[in-house]
């Protein structure tokens, strides 16, 4: 089964599958040896780790490609990939669809931010027309050339036109041919549990750390019919603790024992990276 089959096999499961956000191919990489189904390529992520700045539409469609190609190359799970508005209108859409997908993206996620985009959690965000955002669908829909190329439409309208708003706007891109819904930064435990039941394609739901979304359990949201349950930076928060941790220690003490606890041992990191297996392959050419 292709990574583009088994994903909706996933996403149609409604179980509320884990997937956590990767940020680079060794955080990909780490996420598919502990045994996750899917990864998301997070933009947000991107933006802060590569270029060290907030998510706030400063990625561009070549950051993101790029990233994504060498996921693709790191891993053989599916990749969810955050395509934030397209990158422009319907015809940029139908670009960035083309362009993904060559990349090695199994889904896109587009969003009906005005640009410049900035996190579903930030305020000051606001959403273009209905029928701009409907288009946009659309044209994504349109331009895939394998029919197993998964669309995410995210609506952020709950933030500026309430509610009921976005539910509609989610209702209409299911209607435009999304094939998964996502409704971002709904702020009350209601409206969690009411969205499965008022949309009719499978959903996702965004687990923000520290967000304006009240946290639940994925098993919790796999009981109420949600496809997929988005930890897009988790990985990308704990990497950061990690690193505070260990480089505070490094400060004071002026070194760090592998012992300590704090790093990843060096055999470890070296399994993590495939080094055994490009040992036994080098000695296949000499």
């Amino acid at each position: 089964m292709s990574t583009r089959k088994h994903l909706k096999s996933l996403v149609e499961a409604r179980r509320g599958i884990i997937v956590p956000g990767a940020f680079n191919a060794l955080s990909a990489k780490v996420i598919a040896d502990l045994g996750f189904e899917a990864i998301y390529v997070t933009g947000a992520g991107v933006t802060n780790m590569w270029f060290g700045m907030p998510d706030q539409g400063f990625m561009g469609l070549h950051e993101i490609a790029e990233h994504t190609a060498r996921i693709r190359d790191a891993v053989e799970v599916p990749l969810l990939v955050d395509a934030d508005t397209g990158f422009g209108n319907a015809l940029n859409v139908r670009h960035t669809v083309r362009v993904l997908e060559r990349a090695g993206a199994d889904c896109i996620q587009l969003e009906d931010q005005v640009a410049p985009k900035r996190c579903g959690h930030f305020s000051g965000k606001d959403v273009i027309s209905t029928e701009e955002a409907v288009s946009k669908i659309k044209a994504a829909v349109d331009a895939r050339r394998d029919p197993d190329f998964l669309i995410m439409a995210r609506t952020d309208a709950a933030a500026t036109l309430g509610f009921e708003a976005a539910i509609e706007r989610a209702q209409k891109f299911s209607e435009a041919g999304a094939d998964i819904l996502f409704v971002e930064a709904v702020t009350k435990a209601d409206e969690v549990r009411a969205l499965p039941a008022r949309l009719d394609k499978p959903q996702l739901m965004n687990m923000v750390i520290g967000g304006r979304t009240p946290i639940f359990n994925a098993e919790q949201l796999g009981e109420l019919g949600y496809g997929i349950v988005l930890y897009a930076n988790a990985a990308l928060q704990g990497a950061v603790a990690g690193m505070q941790k260990a480089l505070t220690v490094l400060r004071d003490d002026k070194e760090i024992q592998e012992s300590s606890g704090l790093v990843t041992p060096f055999a470890e990191r070296q399994r993590l990276v495939g080094k055994p297996e490009w040992d036994a392959l080098e000695k296949c050419y000499i």
